[in-house]
C-alpha cells in the first residue's frame, strides 16, 4: 500500500522538492553564465538566482499568491544564492562534466513541474491550469536565463524542453483527481520529465516542426 503523507508531513515535502529544484536551477543558471557569458561572480550568482527563482515567481503572481513564496520565505533565496556561489567557485571541475549544464537544468525542470502543478493545486486551480502552471513553473527561470545570455530560449529551440514540463506535472494532477496525495507521485513526475528530456537530448528528438521546414527560419 502506498504511504499518504498527512498535510503536515506533505507540506514538507512540497517544500524539500521546491529547495531541490531551486538549487539545480540556481547550478544550472550560475553554470551558464560563466560557460556562456563568462561572468563576475555578480554576474555568475544573479543568473544562477534568477534561473532558480524566475520561474516560481511568475507562477505565484498568475496564481495571485502574493508576495511570492520567494519573498515571505527566506530559504529560497539562500539555496539560490548557495547555488551560484557553489557553481562559481567549482566551475571548473563541473565544466568537466560535460553534460553538467544539461543535467542540472532538466532535474530543476522535472523538480518544479511537479512543485508548480502541486501548488497551483493547492491554490484552487482546475486540472487544465495546474498542469500549465507547472509547466510555467519549470521553463519560466530557464526562459529568463536564456534571454539575458542573448540566446534563442530552450522552450522555443531545444530538444524536448516544455513537453517534459507538462508530462511531469500532469502526472501530479492525475494523481490528485483520483485522490492520492503521496509523494511517489511527484517523485515519478519529476522522474518523467527528466528521463523524457534527457533522452531527447541524447537523442536529439525535437517537438514536431512545421510541414516543410527543414532548417533554420533564414534558410
Amino acid at each position: 500500500m502506498t504511504p499518504t503523507l498527512t498535510p503536515g508531513a506533505a507540506s514538507t515535502a512540497a517544500l524539500v522538492l521546491d529547495l531541490a529544484g531551486t538549487f539545480a536551477f540556481a547550478l544550472n543558471g550560475a553554470l551558464t553564465a560563466v560557460r556562456a557569458a563568462r561572468l563576475d561572480i555578480v554576474g555568475v550568482v544573479t543568473l544562477g538566482m534568477i534561473t532558480a527563482l524566475g520561474g516560481g515567481i511568475l507562477r505565484d503572481i498568475l496564481l495571485g499568491a502574493l508576495p511570492p513564496a520567494t519573498f515571505s520565505d527566506w530559504r529560497y533565496l539562500l539555496v539560490a544564492t548557495a547555488g551560484g556561489l557553489i557553481a562559481f567557485a567549482l566551475s571548473r571541475q563541473l565544466d568537466r562534466i560535460t553534460l553538467s549544464i544539461t543535467v542540472f537544468d532538466a532535474l530543476g525542470l522535472g523538480l518544479f513541474a511537479v512543485t508548480g502543478a502541486a501548488r497551483a493545486l493547492d491554490l484552487g486551480a482546475g486540472a487544465g491550469q495546474a498542469v500549465l502552471l507547472g509547466g510555467i513553473t519549470a521553463v519560466g527561470g530557464g526562459t529568463l536565463r536564456d534571454v539575458l545570455v542573448r540566446r534563442i530560449p530552450s522552450v522555443l529551440s531545444s530538444e524536448l524542453y516544455a513537453v517534459p514540463a507538462l508530462l511531469g506535472a500532469l502526472v501530479v494532477v492525475v494523481a490528485d483527481r483520483l485522490g492520492s496525495t503521496a509523494v511517489a507521485w511527484s517523485l515519478a513526475g519529476a522522474a518523467l520529465a527528466f528521463t523524457v528530456r534527457m533522452l531527447g537530448v541524447g537523442f536529439r528528438i525535437n517537438a514536431p516542426t512545421p510541414p516543410g521546414w527543414r532548417g533554420a527560419p533564414d534558410d
